[in-house]
């Protein structure tokens, strides 16, 4: 399962580093510490916090120049799957994107509740990528 760190959380639900850290105070994300000693949030909880309190987009990390000018990043909410198709709903800030994909590419690029990903929306296809994807 992911964990997220802080700094990432905050990016993800576009908030402050400073939020998070008293959301976790307070016992609203529910956080751990890593085998360095930072606090991390699991993946799927901040997946579903996201999801209940959708928030600013957060920016695209990945400086590749592309065609697709709309890319959405976000955090995997929920993966429905059967033996040749998957649908996969990620929360990116306060939009909820939802892709069809083959269940086939689902499993390669290790889409789970928590993951964390970019839906690319060209014309009425939405692609999702992930870091380390199998091309």
């Amino acid at each position: 399962m992911p964990q997220i760190r802080i700094k990432d959380a905050a990016a993800f639900l576009g908030v402050s580093d400073d939020t998070v850290r008293r959301l976790v105070d307070n016992g609203s994300l529910p956080a751990t510490t890593d085998a360095s000693n930072r606090k991390v949030i699991d993946g799927r909880v901040l997946a579903q916090f996201a999801k209940e309190h959708p928030s600013g987009a957060m920016a695209d990390p990945s400086s590749v120049g592309r065609s697709a000018r709309n890319r959405f990043v976000g955090i995997v909410t929920e993966v429905v799957m059967d033996k040749v198709m998957a649908q996969v709903e990620l929360q990116c800030g306060p939009f909820r994107v939802v892709s069809l994909m083959s269940s086939e590419a689902a499993r390669e690029l290790s889409l789970e509740p928590g993951s964390v990903a970019v839906a690319v929306v060209k014309s009425t296809n939405v692609i999702v990528e992930t870091a380390g994807g199998i091309s």
